[in-house]
């Protein structure tokens, strides 16, 4: 097992084994840890930001692609990732249902038909499209 060379950032004197769970301090002991854990630390996503439908699995099915031309480049996908406007759309709580629906699904094209029938959808795709096509 590769271990990390960093210092225990609650003694400052030992090489750190171990991250806090909620804000990924690393510490060398259980000792550490409870003297951390005597002031409330911040946890690196606050609950608010994380989506509320998590799926409880995920399906593995192939990947479909007729031609390169439909894969999107790592430029395409660093655009999308850096874009506020995205970003917050992504935080509607609708719009993230629809998603999960369609990642859970075992018919993800009926799941997409269904989703492109909302306007919250279209206005997301159309997001994305702009950004990546601009």
């Amino acid at each position: 097992m590769g271990g990390s060379s960093r210092q225990c950032l609650a003694c400052n004197g030992a090489q750190s084994k171990y991250k806090c769970p909620g804000c990924l301090l690393p510490y060398c002991s259980l000792v550490c840890y409870k003297m951390h854990k005597e002031i409330p630390c911040s946890n690196p996503e606050s609950a608010e930001e994380k989506p509320t439908a998590v799926p409880e699995f995920q399906l593995e099915r192939p990947v479909d692609v007729d031609g390169p031309s439909e894969v999107l480049q790592k430029l395409q996908l660093e655009a999308i990732a850096s874009s506020s406007e995205i970003r917050d759309a992504l935080k509607d709580e609708h719009l993230q249902k629809l998603i999960c629906d369609i990642d859970k699904s075992p018919d993800p094209i009926n799941e997409l038909d269904k989703a492109m029938g909302t306007d919250v959808f279209c206005i997301f795709t159309s997001k994305i499209l702009s950004t990546i096509k601009p």
